[in-house]
């Protein structure tokens, strides 16, 4: 099964993406995490999109297009998801072959507040229903204070969340079955 992971996060010490490379090391049996690049797409503009996708956007659409569920790790600002992160869901949501519609998604995201991610997440949540996605319910991962979860090299160390995560995979690989399937 292969799942692509997207951090809504460009910076270098980024809990969001340090959750995602975890991740990849908790995916259950048979399931791939490849790491979808968005820090290189231009800023959504439409006359860009008209007069062809940028190389940058079909990779990213592709690498959407090609997948079996997609796994967001999206921090939170303002109380929503990063400009980056909609960003990328803007270059990906255009025609033709929309490649979020029908896709199993799983959603975390790490903050340094208490609260984790939860509004964050509960935008994305929204976005996902329009583009006709189909977001996995639960478990929710929201990684609350999160400097105290990470070590200074960015590996997760807190092992209630790594058991978090994992939970979270193996039901996005069993939502993903289910859906495949045709049972929702």
């Amino acid at each position: 099964m292969k799942v692509v992971g997207i951090s809504g996060s460009l910076r270098k010490g980024s809990f969001n993406t340090a959750a995602l490379r975890a991740a990849q090391g908790l995916a259950p049996e048979g399931m791939t995490i490849e790491i979808a690049e968005i820090g290189d797409l231009p800023l959504y503009n439409d006359d860009l999109r008209a007069a062809g996708y940028p190389p940058s956007a079909e990779r990213f659409r592709a690498q959407l297009a090609s997948s079996d569920a997609i796994l967001f790790v999206t921090p939170e600002y303002n109380y929503s998801v990063s400009g980056v992160l909609k960003n990328a869901i803007d270059w990906g949501s255009r025609p033709p072959n929309q490649p979020f519609e029908g896709k199993p998604i799983a959603m975390m995201g790490a903050s340094g507040g208490l609260l984790g991610t939860a509004r964050a997440q509960y935008h994305l949540r929204q976005m996902m229903v329009f583009l006709d996605a189909f977001p996995l319910n639960k478990p929710e991962v929201m990684i609350g204070q999160a400097g105290k979860k990470f070590d200074e090299s960015g590996k997760l160390i807190d092992e209630p969340t790594r058991e978090f995560i994992r939970k979270l995979l193996e039901s996005l690989r069993d939502w993903t079955n289910r859906l495949k399937k045709g049972a929702p």
